[in-house]
């Protein structure tokens, strides 16, 4: 099937610098990803081998089936949720039981419904077992029963619309607030009452200082990308809300707080919200999918327009229809996406930008267009890094990699969704050096090929810094409960609790079993200064072990 684009790509389209090398990687040249129908297939009975680590005080069973979920199996059904991903098999028993959870999965794990599925089934038990509660309030103040918080807009709109199928038919009314939208229809949802209100932080403050919205009924608090939520942009607003607003304390109220990366200071901080919690970590936490392919390209600055072109028309010329193969392109700032995109089109490439200083009809008009396969790429800053699910995403390129690892984590986390296979492909140069520690260690333990160069440039600027240069020293992503007072000692002898997801046996696991430095089960890392894990020969069959928790975000 010919590209959208096909044929529009010509000699007067280069650069005309002859003598610059073409950038174009193995991979794309003779490309050999498996159709991403059939890696779904091939991955469904594979989420049983991903490692679990579970702590806290009187931890409930795990999920066996969906079946047990009685109130919403039908609306699960109708979603075609086969079977439960690992964090789903732990956490949604965590929350019916009425428990405070701080769960890490991957990206694409299924978080979303981890979450959705409890504060669901509560509601409903509640509504039974108590007198009817009117969510519409008095003087037009809408009173929720429940508040899940996400960063961005479209973060918000994804979760509202899932949460929407999930209670489809049960009478629950969900409706989204957010900010870059006009108010007023989201004022008239509100009053026709909620009892689900999923909202961004800085709307949600607007509307309960205009005596809009109570916090005082509510009984269930989820945050999505709780690690971002409690950064420094953002903590002030998520902390007024909790703790200045009326509403019920910790222990009053269930607290579910996930993400993909849990930094030991940001658990510390959201541990002010939590109420003897468990804690949960599913898969390698802070770690990408090993069913992402990683692909690191050395690309000077002056050289990167040209090498995406390249990459872009190989892909599409070797692989499936661009409306199926979707392209993620992550760039710094605002301007430099605006500038792309214009460049991008004017190489016959179509193309739509997204970013914070678009207008929220502009934004919503971007995302539509690149689900739909319109314009097959998109190129983005961070506000499309978390959370969001776009199925079709084959590709995704940093042609400006990020100033951390987790926003890297984030980003490629965009692909490799649902059990699908997924590619990631990074323009590194000598502006990111500082980086290049945490990109080793992240791919090695994702089992990906590293070029020798990367690996010089780690020890090189590992050895002049003298330290780590990663934002978080040690167990950066937060793959283990910060409680465990006895793996900041580094004492030889700290064990941690596996769960094999099949049996639900448990084992215990001493860290003195591993070599410090190396990457182990739920993606901690040791004090050591020097990696002793080897990596894994590289193949791109789809037969990686183990395989990640995957599902529906």
């Amino acid at each position: 099937m010919s590209m959208p684009w096909s044929g529009s790509y010509t000699e007067s389209t280069r650069s005309s610098r002859s003598t610059r090398p073409t950038y174009l990687p193995p991979h794309l040249r003779n490309p050999s990803l498996p159709p991403r129908s059939n890696v779904e297939q091939l991955n469904v009975n594979a989420y049983d081998d991903v490692p679990v680590e579970v702590s806290g005080a009187d931890i409930p069973e795990p999920l066996s089936s969906f079946s047990e979920i009685g109130d919403l199996y039908d609306n699960i059904r109708r979603c075609k949720y086969a079977k439960p991903t690992p964090i789903q098999r732990y956490a949604i028993p965590v929350g019916m039981a009425g428990r405070d959870v701080m769960a890490c999965a991957q990206t694409g794990s299924g978080k979303t419904a981890a979450f959705c599925f409890p504060i669901i089934s509560g509601i409903l038990k509640d509504k039974r077992t108590t007198a009817s509660i009117s969510t519409r309030g008095r003087g037009g103040c809408a009173f929720p029963l429940a508040l899940i918080l996400s960063p961005t807009r479209e973060l918000s709109c994804q979760i509202h619309e899932e949460a929407k199928k999930f209670s489809y038919l049960t009478g629950l009314k969900v409706v989204v607030v957010y900010g870059g939208a006009p108010i007023t229809p989201q004022l008239r949802n509100l009053e026709k009452g909620v009892d689900i209100l999923v909202a961004t932080p800085g709307r949600l403050v607007d509307m309960i200082e205009k005596s809009r919205v109570s916090l005082q009924a509510v009984k269930y608090l989820a945050l999505d990308e709780a690690d971002r939520m409690l950064d420094m942009g953002f903590e002030p607003q998520v902390r007024k809300i909790v703790q200045k607003m009326k509403m019920p304390p910790p222990g009053r109220r269930q607290t579910m707080l996930f993400s993909a990366t849990f930094p030991t200071e940001i658990q510390r901080l959201a541990s002010d919200f939590l109420s003897n919690y468990i804690f949960l970590a599913a898969g390698k936490v802070g770690s990408s999918t090993d069913l992402i392919v990683q692909k690191v390209e050395f690309v000077p600055d002056t050289d990167k327009k040209d090498h995406l072109l390249n990459l872009l028309h190989a892909q599409h010329s070797n692989q499936m229809d661009a409306k199926l193969a979707l392209t993620l392109i992550f760039v710094e700032t605002k301007r430099g996406a605006d500038t792309l995109e214009r460049w991008l089109v004017r190489s016959g490439i179509p193309s739509i930008a997204i970013h914070g200083d678009k207008m929220q009809f502009e934004r919503e008009r971007a995302l539509k267009s690149f689900k739909s396969g319109q314009t097959p790429v998109l190129v983005a800053t961070d506000v499309a890094a978390r959370g969001l699910d776009v199925p079709n995403v084959a590709h995704v390129i940093n042609f400006d990699l990020p100033r951390n690892i987790d926003d890297y984590v984030h980003r490629i986390g965009r692909t490799g969704r649902a059990g699908k296979s997924g590619l990631a492909t990074a323009f590194f140069n000598d502006k990111n050096v500082p980086l290049a520690k945490d990109l080793v260690e992240l791919m090695q333990g994702a089992n990906q090929e590293i070029p020798n160069w990367l690996s010089e440039y780690a020890e090189t600027c590992y050895s002049s810094d003298g330290a780590r240069t990663s934002r978080y020293v040690g167990s950066k992503f937060g793959g283990y409960d910060y409680r465990s007072a006895s793996f900041h000692s580094g004492s030889g002898n700290y064990s941690s609790q596996f769960v094999d997801a099949e049996d639900a046996t448990n084992y215990a696991v001493s860290a003195s079993a591993f070599t410090y430095g190396a990457p182990f089960a739920a993606g901690c890392y040791g004090p050591s200064e020097t990696d002793s894990f080897p990596a894994a020969s590289y193949s791109y069959s789809v037969d990686y072990a183990p395989v990640t928790a995957t599902g529906w975000d």
